[in-house]
């Protein structure tokens, strides 16, 4: 773990992934600017659920007043570029009423996986499936498409499948609604190198609308999907800094707790990004 680093006012607006029953409770413990969350059980089908007291109408108004920025993280089961349709189709579904929840509290948007085909697929269907969620779906908040750690049929674990993916999307009228979140620990993970990494995904997506800020407890190309907090894992936190300066979009931690741990690695990373 890091030393205890002075609190500094950030230069970016920058928050943790907390629990959803008072997101901006959860911000203002931690000096924060923005809260994300789950909006129900990320390993279920079920929801989407608000749980704040008095409802999607009172959270948004409160974040508002409070200045927080809330974003949706959707359920990990989402899958729209799968080839298999009891999946597929409910993935659509699902991430359709994340997102409609995701607009009645106000969020900044809603975070997805980018999902993945089977081995025996070709990766083009699971682009065009993807092309064709775009197609279907009400986008009110950002929809923003995250780069994932593993998988050897992932749609957005490599460059090159995320630079087919975004050629993809871009026929699709909705596009414009489609931003990308950049994950520290999934790229590293995910073999590609954090160095110059911003002005690569700027010249595929030509966007980052948020960027997950976090350590790997794993080695380089490890496809291992296990964040942990800065200065206890294995991420070039050189690299990293220059990242989260030159990425110029929200920082989100999704490090372990407790409330302390993250205090750290917010002030971390406001020190880094002043």
């Amino acid at each position: 773990m890091l030393a205890d680093t002075p609190r500094l006012l950030p230069m970016l607006r920058m928050g943790a992934h907390v629990d959803q029953t008072d997101p901006i409770a959860e911000a203002l413990a931690r000096e924060a600017t923005a809260s994300q969350f789950f909006l129900g059980d990320p390993q279920a089908w079920k929801g989407p659920k608000v749980a704040y007291a008095g409802g999607a109408a009172q959270l948004k108004a409160d974040a508002e007043a409070a200045g927080i920025a809330l974003y949706v993280h959707a359920p990990y089961v989402l899958n729209v570029a799968t080839t298999n349709n009891r999946i597929r189709i409910p993935s659509r579904q699902h991430l359709q009423k994340q997102l409609t929840a995701a607009a009645e509290i106000g969020a900044a948007g809603v975070i997805v996986h980018g999902g993945h085909v089977l081995a025996s697929d070709d990766p083009a269907i699971g682009f065009d499936n993807w092309r064709k969620a775009i197609d279907g779906l009400t986008i009110e908040v950002p929809l923003l498409i995250e780069n994932t750690a593993g998988g050897a049929n992932a749609m957005a674990r490599r460059l090159d499948r995320i630079a087919q993916l975004w050629d993809a999307i871009s026929l699709s009228p909705n596009a414009d609604r489609v931003g990308f979140c950049l994950d520290t620990c999934h790229a590293h993970a995910g073999g590609i190198e954090l160095d110059g990494l911003v002005d690569r995904v700027l010249a595929i997506t030509g966007r980052i609308d948020l960027v997950h800020a976090n350590d790997s407890r794993d080695a380089f190309d490890s496809g291992a999907d296990r964040h942990t907090n800065f200065g206890s894992g294995n991420l070039d936190l050189t690299a990293a800094a220059e990242l989260f300066v030159q990425a110029k979009a929200p920082l989100i931690i999704e490090t372990p707790g407790p409330l302390e741990a993250h205090r750290r690695d917010l002030a971390w990373l406001a020190e880094v990004t002043a």
